[in-house]
């Protein structure tokens, strides 16, 4: 008798469990109407999409680096034509100023009062082309509003509305007019995603693709999928997501690793573990899943590390890269069981 209460109170319990779950439902089915959306126009680079759509339900920044041509751009156009949310594109050369992101106070003649202008940064997904070709005082300008989505010009601070999401683009091979992103402005983003030249048997569908397109435009037939309150309510529910102790554990010694790796000159911060925790829920999200698994983590593990640490100069003059060596820092951490 008493297995007999022991079993119906163990089911009761699950049962209640399961109904105090996040319904994930709804997210899920918006996360695969997108990627659909996505992949009429880019071929292959489902890891990066996947790791886009992260970024979003992350709350975070995202950094993409590719050689010219590998759809950078475009893809963070798709993503936004997707999105009922404000857009703006910003080209960075040499010689733009910050007042050119952030905006300017202007003399009203018709008040006799400054008027602060409005940059383009006033808005929700802004895409940063070639972020690398700015100068260190317009790299500077993108500080506050990155980490605090906010701007504060003439002892003002400006609110920006939520959701607010970066994507900028490098071209990591040409350097003639190009500035090295500052560490502070790197730990910014929560992800760099590098793209790699496609395979054979994509490029050929690529070339099929463009070629049927004929005059039509690659974003014309793209759906819009999720509103902003959509995306804020989603975020709110990705922060929901179960953490078990032992998984939090595992994070912390992932980073922790690499400031004692005597590879990396420089290893990651506390930012990073906090990171990897937000990006791994969003992982989870994706899935299907209100919990976080071994596997998101290590999923979310790289493109949270690979720019936020510095390989020692002589293993990088051995061609060793900061992906490699956080790979064998996942191998090498001991899998919570």
């Amino acid at each position: 008798m008493d297995d007999i209460n022991t079993t119906s109170s163990e089911i009761t319990n699950e049962n209640v469990n399961f109904e105090t779950r996040i319904n994930l439902g709804p997210l899920l089915d918006h996360v695969n109407t997108i990627k659909k959306e996505i992949e009429t126009v880019i071929v292959g680079q489902h890891k990066m999409v996947d790791q886009l759509l992260v970024a979003i339900l992350s709350n975070g920044h995202v950094l993409l680096e590719g050689v010219p041509g590998v759809a950078k751009t475009i893809t963070a156009k798709l993503l936004a034509k997707t999105l009922n949310i404000g857009f703006s594109r910003i080209q960075f050369t040499p010689d733009l100023m910050p007042s050119d992101i952030l905006g300017t106070s202007i003399f009203n003649l018709k008040n006799s009062e400054f008027e602060f202008k409005k940059g383009p940064i006033f808005s929700n997904l802004i895409l940063i082309d070639e972020i690398n070709r700015a100068p260190a005082k317009t790299q500077a300008a993108l500080f506050e509003v990155m980490e605090e989505r906010q701007i504060t010009i003439d002892g003002s601070a400006y609110q920006l509305e939520a959701p607010f999401l970066v994507i900028a683009t490098q071209n990591p091979i040409e350097q003639e007019g190009t500035y090295r992103l500052p560490e502070a402005q790197l730990d910014r983003f929560l992800f760099k995603i590098t793209i790699d030249y496609p395979k054979l048997n994509e490029e050929i569908l690529i070339i099929q693709r463009e070629h049927s397109l004929q005059d039509h435009g690659k974003l014309d037939a793209i759906q819009t999928i999720l509103s902003a309150e959509e995306i804020k309510e989603y975020q709110g529910l990705v922060k929901q997501i179960r953490v078990e102790q032992n998984l939090l554990e595992y994070i912390a010694r992932i980073v922790v690793n690499t400031r004692e790796n005597a590879f990396l000159y420089l290893g990651a911060s506390p930012r990073a573990s906090i990171a990897i925790l937000n990006a791994a829920k969003g992982f989870a999200a994706i899935r299907g899943r209100d919990f976080v698994t071994p596997e998101d983590i290590k999923e979310a593990a790289i493109p949270v590390l690979q720019h936020r640490v510095i390989v020692a100069p002589e293993r990088e003059m051995e061609g060793i890269t900061s992906s490699e060596i956080i790979k064998q820092i996942i191998e090498t951490v001991e899998i919570p069981r």
